[in-house]
């Protein structure tokens, strides 16, 4: 395996499209042996990029044969780290917040929320699912206590520099950021930022241009 810092950033983000994809094929349609072109076909990925994106965690497969799926899978899982549980805490009991405490596809990828905080007086003490929603006083505590260092924020923009501050300190070193603005975090902590109200108005862009084009014609 090649050095961390060595992979691209376009590989490391099509590893889950991989995984994805493997365990599709090994659970609900029982395929033993995939092809790089077949993967790829599945993916919209050439078959020489599948290859080059696998060469930089080891060897799998055989020319002329394939890989194996089953085992493909579990070494890409490893890779990904989805090969065990990472507990989360949920930061904003929102609908967003709701949506993903209530979404089962997260324990395939090894990602279980054990925890979710709010500020809002009338939220904590409601019950998502299995949990209780706590107040946000608790989130040092929590943490501590669960071990967690994954960190999910769904709090309106004005709150989310701050909460993203207290879950650092208490040691979170991975935030998923639903909010839509930018969190300002140490060296050592990485943060993925979802802001939906981009990826709407990119697909309204593209709805927008083509009805300018039917227009023209």
């Amino acid at each position: 395996m090649k050095d961390r810092d060595a992979i691209p950033r376009a590989t490391i983000e099509r590893l889950p499209l991989y995984y994805r994809c493997l365990d599709k094929l090994d659970t609900f349609e029982d395929v033993e042996v995939v092809s790089s072109k077949d993967l790829g076909g599945r993916l919209g990925i050439p078959p020489t990029q599948v290859r080059k994106d696998l060469s930089y965690y080891g060897e799998f497969g055989r020319r002329g044969v394939g890989y194996d799926v089953y085992d493909l899978k579990k070494s890409v899982g490893n890779i990904l780290g989805v090969d065990k549980v990472w507990p989360a805490i949920l930061v904003g009991a929102g609908n967003l917040g709701r949506a993903l405490v209530n979404y089962d596809g997260f324990a395939k990828m090894g990602l279980e929320i054990v925890s979710v905080l709010d500020a809002d007086l009338d939220k904590i003490g409601n019950r998502i699912g299995s949990l209780e929603v706590k107040s946000t006083k608790h989130l040092t505590e929590v943490i501590q206590e669960e071990d967690i260092h994954l960190g999910i924020l769904t709090v309106p923009s004005e709150a989310a520099q701050n909460v993203a501050d207290e879950l650092v300190e208490a040691g979170v070193k991975a935030i998923w950021n639903f909010a839509p603005t930018r969190l300002y975090v140490p060296d050592d902590v990485t943060v993925r930022n979802e802001d939906l109200a981009i990826g709407i108005v990119s697909l309204i862009y593209h709805l927008s241009w083509q009805e300018k084009e039917k227009t023209e014609e």
